[in-house]
This record gives structure tokens, C-alpha cells and sequence, in this order.
């Protein structure tokens, strides 16, 4: 991996749509997607890159289509297959070429632990969006069954709100609607069960679908990565308390003991904070693909 961080791609002849971690090219019938090496937490893309993560990310992603096998927008990750513009050093094993697909607006987030935004509403009202659970679950409980809980899909900068599966019917329409849950519960179980043989818990995550012109639904953008799902160590996993992770939570951690207020830009990270975080995506990585 490159020991320079890539916080922006820059493609002769090209503008990318530059996401809060990716830039995406449009070629017309296919994309570019390129991972770099920006971070983001609370909604906002820090000021400080994490050097590699962006080909963490990428490797993760590649493994996980292959190891899911089905149906998703790569065509391929190697600089040969891209335009002769595209294939510079500094993109190399960050970047895929795919399938352009409409994408359905709607974040699909499978959890199985109770966590985050979830925990909040939990606490005042023992549901899930809108989904009655068992009284008396603590911080980072295992939930009965895993839950699909669909999310309002925002603009950039914009924060995802969470919604009813009715309501996501409602926009999205019910076959699609219960199509997305059953994909999306599906791909959770499986790779949980892998996470968990690799000593890996996985909390959840948020998964993006898209369509083909041809109707089919397919998975596309990063899946199952450090910055889309929470990884917890099982041999740390303690219910009640807020579990040491494998992805952002640890860059999370500290911007919450900082005195940042989270309206004004973020502040530098350290250097110690960097260098953790790297290990830990990398951790992931090895224990998930190895």
C-alpha cells in the first residue's frame, strides 16, 4: 500500500462527483469509483486522512462480493481495464470500474445489536424504528433477531434519519420494499457468521442497492467495510458497555472526548488517533480475508 494518503483524486480531463470518502467518475454507461483516504464522522469529512485506508476499504469490498456471490455492479478492479487516463499509480488498488445502476434511495442497514441512533430511541421508547422490542436490553445488546431498519438516504452533509419499513414501502414501493429487506437481512446473517468465525462480531450495517436497466437488483458502492458497518472483537464484547471496535467508532471516541462542538469544521487528528485507527482497519481486513 502507497505510504502517501490520497485525500482527492485528480483525472486529467475528468470531474468527479466527490462523495465523503469517494470520488466517482461517470463514463457513461460505467462508473469510476475510487476510494481515498478521507474520513468522515458526525457528518463531516475530517481535515486529516488516514494513509491507506481507502485500499483497506477496496480489498474489503472486492472480498466480499466474491465471497457473497451475488449479483453486484463490479466489472473490475485492475488499472488495465480502465481508460489509459485512469491508470496512475496512486489509484492503483483503490479503484473499480462498475456498472451504472439507478440507485435506489434508501439506506438499507441490517443491525443485530443494539447501538447508536438506535440505542437513543430504544431507551425513550423500547422500540427500533418503530419496531417494539424487549423491555430491559442494555447498551450493545444482542437483539433477538436482526433487524432491517431503513433510513432516509441524504444528500452529502445531510444526516441519514431513520424510518419505518412502512414508510419506506411507501416510497419505494412494498415489493421493492420487502425485496431490499430480505436481501439486505440476508447478506447480514451470512456475513456475520463468517465475521463471527474470525473472531469478528459484526453490530451492523448499511448496505446501498441500485437497479440495472434490466430491473435487476444489485449491490453496489463498499460493503461490509470499517466505515459502513460497526466490527466489535468478540473477545472483548462485554453487553452493557460501549464495545473497542474495529472501525471509526475509535475516531468517533475521540472527537466526543474533545471539545469540538460538531458545528464548526473538525478538528486536526492526532497522530496516535491516525496510526490507530489505520491498525485497526487493517486488523479487520487480515481477520475477515485471510
Amino acid at each position: 500500500m502507497s505510504a502517501d494518503p490520497l485525500l482527492q483524486s485528480q483525472v486529467p480531463g475528468h470531474t468527479p462527483r466527490r462523495g465523503k470518502v469517494r470520488d466517482v467518475y461517470d463514463l457513461g454507461d460505467t462508473l469510476v469509483i475510487v476510494a481515498t483516504d478521507r474520513i468522515s464522522a458526525f457528518d463531516w469529512v475530517l481535515p486529516t486522512p488516514i494513509p491507506g485506508k481507502g485500499q483497506i476499504l477496496t480489498q474489503m469490498t472486492l472480498f466480499w462480493f466474491k465471497w457473497l456471490n451475488i449479483p453486484n455492479h463490479l466489472i473490475s478492479a485492475n488499472l488495465s481495464d480502465l481508460p489509459p487516463a485512469f491508470q496512475r499509480e496512486e489509484l492503483e488498488g483503490r479503484v473499480m470500474l462498475v456498472k451504472k445502476a439507478t440507485v435506489v434511495p434508501v439506506e438499507c442497514v441490517a443491525r443485530g445489536y443494539l447501538l447508536g441512533s438506535v440505542w437513543k430511541e430504544y431507551q425513550r421508547h423500547s422500540t427500533v424504528c418503530g419496531l417494539a422490542l424487549p423491555k430491559g436490553l442494555r447498551l450493545a445488546s444482542k437483539l433477538p433477531e436482526p433487524l432491517f431498519t431503513p433510513a432516509t438516504k441524504a444528500e452529502d452533509g445531510a444526516h441519514d434519519e431513520n424510518i419505518t419499513f412502512e414508510v419506506m414501502a411507501k416510497a419505494a414501493g412494498a415489493d421493492t420494499a420487502a425485496e431490499l429487506k430480505a436481501k439486505t437481512l440476508d447478506v447480514y446473517r451470512r456475513a456475520a457468521a463468517h465475521a463471527e468465525s474470525r473472531g469478528i462480531i459484526l453490530a451492523d450495517t448499511k448496505l446501498e442497492w441500485g437497479r440495472l436497466p434490466s430491473g435487476e437488483l444489485i449491490l453496489i458502492d463498499e460493503v461490509l467495510t470499517p466505515d459502513s458497518s460497526r466490527f466489535w472483537p468478540k473477545d472483548r464484547y462485554r453487553e452493557g458497555e460501549s464495545p473497542s471496535s474495529f472501525d471509526k467508532q475509535f475516531v468517533r471516541d475521540w472527537l466526543e472526548a474533545s471539545d469540538w462542538d460538531k458545528a464548526s469544521p473538525p478538528p486536526v487528528l492526532p497522530e496516535g488517533v491516525v496510526n490507530s485507527t489505520l491498525d485497526k482497519y487493517r486488523e479487520a481486513l487480515d481477520r475477515l480475508t485471510s
